[in-house]
């Protein structure tokens, strides 16, 4: 029985320490939320704003360009994955992964090559471990991503749109990240970045029906658009950094917090077999002492007579 009681004490011990770390994780993921919120929050102006140059500019422009002119018959897309760098996180990088998988699925039903770029290590374990082919892959910056970061991200997806397909370019560009909601609800999602739908730029907006401004384009609108592409696109993937990595602390903070609790709940249930040991320890020990009290009575009652 006494070894049996240690054991409950060496399992107490040990789920109370991790109960200590996890507890702290989700505190630091609850802080880090914090700040990712400020970072998406203080992102969208640029973004909406850019948006609305662009739709601007396209609007205004004969020109067909990259970023605004649908090819007739696409034949090649490319799909960017954003997925977490580190693990605790509940089923976020899995959920991304799964929604990536079905775009995927969706766009190669519609007769389309797909060329895969992976942010995160969680992503380019999964491909590897599948032997799938990834196109280019950046890892070490999810939970804190930088403007230098999307950029660094963004480059070969803007070279690849401006390629002819002939030549190994793509004629859409599709992103796969996860929105963040609330404290409470991230999902994810797939959109695609180029070629930019002018209408529903407008919706996104909350600018449908508005009277966009004239422009004089100085030396072209094609000039301007060539400068705008790079810059729209590191835009919409900064921001979908950010918002993943704010859905990353957020779904680490909940797995963290459900992880406590579930340790909270084991260690209760382990005090209660641990008490109830004790207590049959106590009373085998109380009846070894009485029956012992007893025989010694009985003996010398015996030696008496």
């Amino acid at each position: 029985m006494g070894a049996q009681l240690r054991v409950y004490k060496r399992r107490i011990r040990a789920i109370t320490a991790t109960k200590k770390i996890t507890k702290a994780m989700e505190m630091i993921a609850a802080s880090r939320i914090v700040k990712a919120q400020r970072k998406v929050a203080a992102s969208m102006p640029y973004a909406t704003e850019l948006t609305r140059a662009v739709t601007a500019v396209a609007t205004g422009s004969n020109n067909k360009h990259a970023l605004t002119t649908e090819v007739e018959a696409p034949t090649r897309a490319a799909v960017l994955l954003i997925t977490s760098d580190r693990g605790l996180a509940g089923g976020y990088s899995s959920n991304a992964i799964k929604q990536a998988d079905r775009l995927i699925e969706r766009l190669r039903a519609e007769g389309k090559e797909v060329d895969s770029y992976i942010v995160g290590r969680k992503g380019v374990a999964y491909y590897g471990f599948r032997e799938r082919k990834v196109t280019d892959s950046w890892t070490g910056f999810t939970d804190s991503p930088a403007y230098a970061d999307a950029k660094r991200v963004a480059a070969p997806l803007i070279e690849a749109i401006q390629t002819e397909t002939a030549e190994g370019g793509v004629d859409e560009l599709h992103i796969v990240f996860t929105e963040f909601v609330s404290m409470m609800t991230q999902n994810a999602v797939d959109n695609r970045m180029l070629p930019l739908s002018l209408e529903k730029a407008a919706e996104e907006d909350g600018a449908k029906g508005e009277i966009l401004p004239l422009f004089e384009f100085e030396p072209s609108a094609e000039d301007v658009l060539d400068a705008l592409l790079p810059r729209y696109v590191e835009s919409r993937v900064y921001n979908a950094l950010l918002q993943a990595a704010a859905s990353e602390h957020a779904a680490r903070r909940r797995a963290m917090k459900s992880a406590t609790d579930n340790a909270g709940d084991l260690i209760k249930s382990l005090s209660r077999l641990a008490n109830a040991a004790r207590q049959a320890e106590i009373t085998q020990e109380i009846s070894e002492i009485v029956g012992g009290a007893s025989a010694m009575a009985d003996a010398t009652a015996g030696s008496d007579k």
